[in-house]
């Protein structure tokens, strides 16, 4: 536990969740591509091996006191699996540089069995990852792991923009890819959560700034209506994010049966709160490229305290959190005032004195 904090991250998530008084609100700066930072390795060393990616969620949480620890199953996980060509650079996420699927029409060629646990190495190891951090700090901190949605996941086999054009020219194809994405992600999910991992479904294809509304009720709902649903039965549970612009489908994002939703930084958390706050605890949003990327420790602790002020006394409940994975060369020193900020303006019980 951090030298600054009361509570264990469990102890507060367990209060948050059952309505009961904390130290402090519930922080999560999505520290995930960039957590090797914290041991001084690259994004290449981080994910080359469990041991690396483990010891480099632990060195997070030793040093921020940061409340979810993150593996990485990633968004081309799904791709990568079925054989979509990857870069491999130093010091970012790698990026897809050949998809698998070339022509809709083979879309009943994919072969599932490649995701299978027993045939994935990546997958084995982020779900080994996974274990390692439980085994050492689970007694102490949740972990989760930020794994794709179906409409993402059908990005990583076929390239966007064909995606996109399916939608209108081939949509019953298309919808058999999403389909077999979300099978994939069906099993792949519960894999994690047989472990004790929650899922933090990532759906950035999805988003409302890409897809109009009605390709969102057509294309991404049900099926994440679908695997929500999957991943209850398995006794998981579900953050919701999609990146960018989602001001159009956060009630409908809602209507997935998610547990908790994650909000963009493009989104106001005024209007999510009074659109969904009483549905769902909401999660946001400090903007983690111009305030954690590019911004100062002055900078953090104003858009820390103006997301508070906004958030705190959402009906089901408000987390702090970054507007989305943090990745590049952060400074470390900003993440820690992300934390040193939740602790002053979140302080239990929250007054509105503290933030004004």
């Amino acid at each position: 536990m951090h030298k600054k904090d009361q509570m264990t991250p469990n102890e507060r998530l367990g209060a948050f969740m059952t309505g009961k008084p904390m130290d402090r609100i519930l922080a999560m700066p999505v520290a995930c591509s960039m957590s090797g930072l914290a041991l001084g390795m690259t994004h290449k060393e981080k994910r080359s091996s469990a041991v690396n990616e483990a010891n480099a969620q632990i060195a997070c949480y030793e040093r921020f006191g940061n409340d979810l620890a993150v593996v990485e199953y990633g968004l081309h996980g799904v791709g990568m699996a079925l054989g979509s060509e990857m870069t491999d650079p130093e010091d970012a996420v790698p990026a897809i540089i050949k998809y698998i699927l070339e022509d809709l029409d083979d879309v009943d060629n994919l072969d599932m069995s490649k995701l299978e646990l027993k045939n994935d190495k990546a997958f084995q190891l982020h779900l080994e990852a996974a274990k390692l951090i439980i085994e050492k700090i689970g007694h102490e901190v949740p972990t989760g792991v930020l794994i794709s949605g179906p409409f993402t996941a059908a990005a990583s086999i076929y390239k966007t923009e064909n995606l996109l054009r399916a939608t209108r020219r081939n949509p019953e194809k298309l919808h058999k890819l999403i389909n077999f994405c979300n099978e994939a992600l069906k099993m792949i999910c519960k894999e994690f959560i047989k472990e004790g991992v929650l899922i933090l479904l990532c759906d950035p294809i999805a988003s409302g700034t890409i897809l109009h509304q009605k390709q969102y009720r057509e294309f991404v709902l049900p099926y994440t209506i679908e695997l929500m649903k999957e991943i209850h039965e398995a006794k998981g549970m579900v953050c919701y994010h999609i990146c960018g612009d989602t001001t159009s489908i956060v009630s409908d994002m809602v209507k997935s049966g998610c547990d908790m939703l994650s909000i963009d930084n493009r989104v106001d958390l005024e209007y999510t709160k009074q659109m969904v706050g009483d549905k769902v605890p909401i999660l946001g949003n400090v903007d983690p490229v111009e305030v954690l990327y590019l911004g100062n420790q002055e900078d953090v602790d104003l858009a820390v305290k103006n997301c508070i002020q906004k958030g705190y006394d959402s009906p089901c409940g408000y987390i702090l959190a970054s507007g989305c994975d943090l990745s590049g060369n952060l400074p470390l020193e900003n993440i820690d005032q992300f934390m040193e900020s939740a602790r002053k303006y979140g302080k239990w019980p929250l007054d509105p004195a503290n933030f004004k």
